[in-house]
């Protein structure tokens, strides 16, 4: 059983910041790939970072320059700096981690609830 808990989310003002952290605890053997994904009401979800497994980071052509995605590995935390927000970056963000649960296990996808950010004077 694995949990992962996405939090940091809130209200900010345009040009303003917020930190995201997910965190993932239970049976954990060993954690690949991470990423973070949006959904903006009535859109499409969309990649906003991933650190892939061979620890090249992408991110969203729109995001890039503002958003930083961040893991620490000994706590099972990934986090997202987001500066310089903008209305457009309005969405619930959502965590994904690829988890190996034990040895002789398959790695797997788990995502968080996921948290909702809202830019907005």
């Amino acid at each position: 059983q694995v949990d992962i808990v996405d939090s940091g989310g809130g209200l900010v003002q345009p040009g303003g910041s917020l930190r995201l952290s997910c965190t993932a605890s239970g049976s954990i053997f060993r954690v690949r790939e991470v990423a973070w994904y949006r959904q903006a009401p009535m859109k499409e979800q969309e990649l906003v970072a991933e650190i892939t497994n061979d620890g090249s980071i992408h991110y969203l052509d729109s995001v890039k320059g503002r958003f930083t995605i961040s893991r620490d590995n000994a706590k099972n935390t990934v986090f997202l700096q987001m500066n310089d927000l903008k209305p457009e970056d309005t969405a619930d963000y959502y965590c994904s981690q690829e988890i190996k649960q034990n040895f002789d296990d398959e790695y797997a996808y788990q995502w968080g609830q996921g948290t909702q950010v809202t830019v907005s004077s």
